[in-house]
């Protein structure tokens, strides 16, 4: 992370094998994430976690991530895939995201990192902290704004951001316990929009925005608050507790035209003339997507090594609600302008409370049979209750409407780990997997369920890593999560869409290497991954087919990093990312409408690096060096580009 000075989580992940990401604003604001067989929508099928504590506003009922934290901040990020992923949750069919924030340094130091770049970018980390005997503190900010790199019709607003992330630790350690408070609040104001482009408009300028989309905004803040303490009662048994609260509070204020673009690509040219604003039109809906999360919980752990034995016992109590209001401002498109008419409260479906109840245990046994095999054994148990409550009027006097679920599930697995040669490691792993449907799920609804498998084989050699790894996943039962932003193969915008069983198999394939010659030091990294993602059984109730192709999961994406870092202090690195075109919705493979997939990527980055003194380097990046943008999403409302080519300069500087 440090090398490349990233702001956008998306590029970041590329580089790992097994990770999916669909692209939206181009700027990584709201990524996709997913993981192996977990689709990337929202991120909502992977468990997102911030040193280890759940991170999505509503990770249970609702766990769209409308919220992510700033990476910029991150000191590091982890990727856990397999059947270790048991220890958290609740999503474990695809894996794991932690975001490693600064920690507490052991003697009073700082870091500060700027940047500066077309479109106005600036974007600055700076953070302080040290220790005092058993006593320490951090304080740790991110600011970041620019103008956007796209530009609306007949308007001179901008189509960027600013953003404010703050963060503070306060740290005990005492000869047998510890303590650890962290405090967090950031705030967003982003003029971004659903709206995308026909696709004959993007094909003239990707980097368009219509004018429909002028007034679009999405404002939001969140807090989060942690306690965590950690006693050591032998040396070889230790007890923990962790408390956590977070809150989330956004209007995204924005139309939707998805109806308007699919009209005008099929060819009506009122529709076109309607979003070009040559032609007036009455009655466009702008909604405040209105909503304020809570989310906290107590996590209690037992951490204990037993001869060769180290068993990991943990609970967690955890509840998380939604609220959504949603008045409609009702705009007039005249002559070009939008002129505001009437404001519409909120009912029904934008009138509503969700929230979820759940109780989770864990009990995990690492277990060193011998000197090279180590086998992990683990058990989860998620206790679930959800609800809905939806009002028909806005002062919500009525009886709402109302929706309930109650899961329960028992999820074993189990891993090993083989040095059969000093050279040479197998690993293989088979869990149960699982994904809450959310707050809409009604009483008889069954959640995601899977039968996760993992077989590879390591190679390690001096400077030399070879990693070769087969997944496969079979669901008992696959749904998609819907959304505004990540609407179902059905149409649907809210609750899940269950398509039934399917089958994700694929192959995960890493080297790297790093050469000497003379004063140069040359580091590769090459990653692939390979899935097939495809229902496996007919389904008359939802209509999809044996043999469809799964939404959001490409076919083949590799990574290539190759540096050449000289002993004089200048390093420069070239990352290559390649992506496979991409399903938009179940069963695209059946037809040859090109509505229903993106367009394939490849994107090279370069990054330069000189030590100007041991404290202060300078650097260089230039993002997507090749200019190449293509459709990366068509979701939501029409297609979307990657960013384009973007240069950046900057000063990281330790003290």
């Amino acid at each position: 992370m440090a090398v490349e000075s990233r702001t956008d989580i998306n590029q970041l992940l590329k580089t790992v094998p097994g990770v999916y990401i669909r692209e939206e604003d181009g700027e990584g604001l709201r990524p996709n994430i997913g993981i192996r067989a977990a689709a990337g929508g929202r991120s909502s099928k992977i468990t997102l976690l911030e040193d280890g504590v759940l991170i999505a506003p509503a990770p249970y009922s609702n766990p769209a991530a409308y919220y992510f934290p700033q990476v910029y901040q991150m000191h590091a990020v982890e990727v856990l895939k397999g059947a270790p992923l048991l220890r958290y949750g609740p999503q474990t069919i695809g894996g794991v995201v932690n975001l490693v924030t600064t920690p507490i340094p052991s003697e009073t130091s700082g870091r500060i990192v700027t940047t500066m770049g077309e479109n106005s970018e600036h974007n600055t980390h700076a953070w302080v902290g040290g220790r005092e005997g058993g006593f320490g503190w951090l304080v740790d900010a991110v600011y970041r704004n620019s103008e956007g790199f796209k530009h609306i019709d007949r308007s001179n607003r901008d189509t960027g951001f600013d953003i404010q992330s703050y963060l503070v630790k306060f740290g005990w350690a005492g000869e047998r316990q510890s303590l650890q408070f962290k405090a967090q609040y950031s705030e967003e104001t982003s003029n971004e929009t659903y709206a995308g482009l026909t696709d004959r408009d993007f094909e003239r300028d990707a980097n368009r925005r219509y004018g429909l989309s002028e007034i679009d905004q999405m404002d939001n803040d969140h807090q989060g608050f942690s306690l965590a303490w950690d006693f050591d009662l032998t040396s070889q048994i230790k007890l923990s507790a962790l408390g956590y609260r977070n809150e989330f509070a956004r209007d995204w204020f924005k139309t939707g035209i998805g109806a308007f673009v699919d009209a005008a690509n099929a060819g009506d040219a009122e529709a076109l003339a309607i979003l070009h604003g040559e032609q007036d039109y009455s009655g466009l809906g702008y909604k405040h997507n209105n909503r304020e999360y809570e989310s906290y919980g107590l996590e209690l752990g037992l951490d204990a090594i037993f001869g060769d034995h180290r068993l990991q016992l943990g609970v967690r109590d955890h509840s998380d609600r939604m609220d959504r209001y949603q008045p409609v401002e009702v705009y007039d498109q005249l002559d070009g302008s939008l002129v505001y008419r009437d404001t519409v409260a909120p009912t029904g479906s934008d009138n509503r409370l969700e929230g979820a109840d759940a109780l989770a245990f864990w009990a995990l046994d690492q277990w060193q049979v011998t000197p090279d095999f180590r086998l992990d054994l683990a058990l989860r148990y998620e206790d679930v209750e959800t609800f809905r409550r939806q009002f028909a009027t806005p002062e919500r006097t009525d009886e709402p409407a109302r929706r309930s679920n109650s899961t329960a599930e028992w999820l074993p697995g189990a891993a090993m780990t083989w040095d059969f040669h000093d050279r040479f490691q197998l690993l293989a792993g088979i869990h149960r997997g699982f994904a809450p449907l959310g707050g809409g799920a009604t009483e008889n609804d069954e959640p995601e369920t899977s039968v996760n498998y993992e077989l590879g084989l390591r190679h390690f050699r001096g400077d030399l890593f070879v990693e070769l790894v087969g997944f496969l996943s079979d669901f008992e039962n696959q749904a998609e999560v819907c959304s505004m932003a990540s609407p179902c193969s059905n149409g649907a915008t809210s609750g899940s869409f269950v398509t039934g069983e399917a089958v994700v198999r694929g192959i995960e394939f890493q080297f790297g290497h790093e050469w000497q010659a003379g004063k140069l030091t040359i580091p590769l990294s090459f990653n692939y991954t390979y899935s097939d993602a495809a229902i496996s059984e007919d389904n008359p109730v939802t209509g999809v087919l044996d043999g469809d192709t799964l939404a959001d999961i490409p076919e083949n994406i590799f990574s290539l990093r190759l540096g050449i870092e000289h002993t004089g202090g200048w390093d420069n690195h070239f990352v290559a990312k390649y992506m496979d075109e991409t399903c938009v919705q179940v069963g695209c493979n059946r037809n040859d409408d090109p509505f229903d997939r993106t367009e394939s990527l490849f994107v090279l980055d370069w990054i330069s690096r000189y030590a100007v003194t041991e404290d202060l380097t300078a650097f260089v990046r230039v993002d997507n060096l090749l200019d190449r943008q293509v459709i990366i999403s068509r979701l939501p409302d029409g297609a979307r580009p990657n960013k384009p080519r973007t240069g950046t300069v900057g000063l990281d500087y330790s003290f």
